[in-house]
């Protein structure tokens, strides 16, 4: 599968709607300290990062399969899904946005949010 050269706007607003309603349903689903970066412009492959942490490899593998159906409902299979043996960071690729679901050490340990410094930070959160 390879990326399209340029995406119409309308494009581009469907995928940051993605982004922000998988952001809530991570945070829904009891993922803490949920982060979506815009990485467009700064990344050649994706337009946004999402990270989450989980509380267990249960609750993890939970959340990653509500995305999945999320992603299914709105026609965006994903491209790739991983996970280590442990479960403790779980990675889902949908080409223009790419999920990463850890456990409270292991996002502490590889610490992606600072590999994307200059990713702009998206509000997501429902307002009221």
């Amino acid at each position: 599968m390879t990326r399209p050269a340029a995406k119409s706007p309308e494009r581009s607003a469907d995928i940051r709607r993605f982004a922000e309603e998988s952001a809530r349903l991570l945070k829904d689903d009891k993922c803490e300290d949920v982060v979506l970066l815009d990485v467009r412009g700064v990344s050649p492959m994706t337009d946004f990062i999402l990270i989450g942490t989980g509380t267990s490899d249960r609750q993890m593998r939970s959340a990653m399969n509500h995305l999945e159906e999320l992603a299914a409902e709105q026609g965006v299979p994903p491209y790739r899904r991983g996970t280590d043996e442990d479960a403790i960071w779980l990675v889902c690729d949908f080409i223009d946005l790419v999920v990463h679901l850890f456990e409270p050490n292991a996002r502490a340990h590889y610490d992606i949010e600072s590999l994307w410094h200059d990713a702009k930070p998206v509000a997501w959160e429902r307002e009221g």
